[in-house]
């Protein structure tokens, strides 16, 4: 998962992956398939481990400004880490590409819109709360801040500090609609 994520899906060769995992290729080959399944087990594991920021925010949070916020802090928090990867690996591991690997970045695509699809939902439930105006498009306002969220993990990968992170987060909040 690390390698994916500190060198993308197509930086990243079936050798250094080899040395990662400590095995040999023909086990790697016999356990996996190809590249593309490691690729993919491997964004499984990162949703497991670090995705947990966004699902718990939006879970726990008693309203849907809080569990915005709190998930575009807590991932700033985890982006801007010194040891270890910066930035979000669905984000960064292959917008761009050949074209054989348009399988991956299909993939990628789908996980981002079903983050995207989960932040419209808890949208939606502080609509229904009343902690959000009746009147606030989920639609617009899922789209803008699953945006902020993937440019927070840009920033966090050329090397932008947390506090910078937070300075942004704190301008995305205004945009939070008035109730």
């Amino acid at each position: 998962m690390r390698t994916f994520w500190a060198q993308g899906y197509e930086g990243t060769s079936i050798q250094d992956l080899v040395g990662a995992m400590g095995v040999n290729k023909p086990s790697l080959y016999s356990t996996f398939g190809c590249k593309e399944e490691i690729f993919r087990e491997a964004v499984e594991l990162y949703d497991r481990v670090e995705g947990q920021a966004t699902s718990r925010s939006l879970s726990e949070a008693r309203t849907s400004r809080e569990a915005v916020e709190t998930m575009l802090r807590s991932n700033a928090r985890g982006y801007a880490v010194d040891e270890g990867p910066r930035g979000c690996m669905i984000v960064l591991s292959s917008l761009l590409g050949a074209p054989e690997n348009e399988g991956v970045r299909a993939f990628l695509a789908d996980n981002r819109l079903d983050g995207e699809a989960m932040l419209r939902d808890r949208l939606a439930q502080g609509i229904a709360e009343g902690d959000l105006p009746s009147s606030a498009d989920v639609d617009q306002l899922a789209a803008f801040y699953t945006t902020v969220l993937e440019g927070l993990s840009i920033q966090a990968r050329d090397g932008a500090s947390e506090q910078k992170l937070n300075m942004i987060i704190d301008a995305a909040m205004l945009a939070w609609p008035a109730g």
